[in-house]
């Protein structure tokens, strides 16, 4: 099996070999075989619908991390047009962990900003494993206002386990290019919609997060702190599944569960079987969630957007006795 196969999906993929091992069959003798191939193929969808219908929490954390998902580029490429990449902070260096750039959706001009993960070795020390230095917030917030001087919404996608925690980073004020995000993003005179698309990981993902439209993949997390972290605090063992399913349960971090506290706006639909098995699939239904939204924010003036964007994150954390 492929590193990037996850366990609960071991059944899935040993019926897709047997599916692609008669369709080479019947190419080879140039038989029709679609009697034996086209039940399993019914069988493949049911197992697909069963296992992702009942995943665990932690098994959401395992999907949302899976490096066959799409990301920000992807996206970029599949449910946008006219992409252009701008690079740097105007302070010290271009950040690769983020992209951001003008791009096309639906036929209008948007701000895109997102975190960029990689797929092997070489990209994930190239895009530092989707977790941006002070720089790449920096960034970030430069396209941002960018986009507000010349009245363009902006897009974020989110996808980053943290932001990065390195000497360095900590040197060049990580915690003040977070909070400056914060702060900046709350007051943004433009639409901002931001989906998780992945997996959400504390201050690094709400650092893109303040948005007037909070969409969420559905099978995305996004947290306070990884599962790992949680369990090591908690109860001293970062390792085993069992305190990290108990993490992960304790700190409600899939989209069903957001969407009940109010943290998230909008559950955007994945294919059967997540993201990773179709990006096509994915990008379609994420690029009608964002043009529907973007419209509906575009009816508001500047100062209510502002408004409404203060109000729904003050409203956060009530309770009552």
């Amino acid at each position: 099996m492929s590193t990037s196969i996850m366990e609960f999906e071991k059944p899935i993929v040993e019926l897709e070999k047997q599916i692609d091992e008669l369709r080479r069959t019947a190419e080879k003798r140039q038989l029709s075989m679609e009697d034996e191939i086209v039940p399993l193929e019914r069988k493949l969808d049911e197992l697909r619908r069963t296992v992702y219908t009942s995943l665990t929490p932690l098994q959401r954390v395992q999907v949302a991390r899976n490096a066959r998902r799409p990301f920000t580029l992807d996206y970029l490429q599949l449910a946008f047009t006219d992409f252009i990449e701008l690079h740097g902070d105007r302070l010290y260096r271009d950040d690769a962990a983020i992209v951001g750039g003008w791009a096309r959706l639906d036929g209008e001009t948007v701000m895109v900003i997102g975190h960029q993960r990689g797929r092997d070795t070489k990209e994930n020390l190239k895009r530092n494993f989707g977790m941006p230095h002070p720089e790449g917030y920096r960034k970030a917030l430069r396209l941002m206002k960018l986009a507000e001087k010349y009245h363009i919404p902006v897009i974020t996608l989110i996808d980053t386990p943290g932001a990065w925690a390195g000497l360095g980073a900590e040197e060049r004020g990580q915690s003040e290019a977070i909070a400056r995000n914060l702060f900046e993003m709350s007051r943004l005179e433009v639409p901002v919609v931001a989906t998780v698309i992945g997996e959400g990981g504390s201050g690094g993902a709400l650092a893109l997060g303040v948005a007037d439209r909070v969409l969420m993949l559905e099978n995305a997390v996004y947290s306070v702190i990884t599962v790992e972290g949680c369990a090591a605090i908690l109860w001293k063992d970062g390792k085993s599944n069992e305190m990290k399913e108990r993490a992960a349960k304790a700190l409600r971090i899939t989209a069903p569960e957001l969407m009940e506290l109010g943290v998230i706006d909008e559950i955007v639909p994945e294919p059967v079987g997540g993201a990773h098995v179709n990006h096509e699939a994915s990008a379609r239904a994420l690029q009608e969630a964002l043009v529907r939204n973007i419209e509906e924010l575009r009816r508001f003036r500047p100062e209510k957007l502002v408004r409404r964007r203060r109000e729904k994150f003050l409203s956060m954390g009530e309770f009552t006795e």
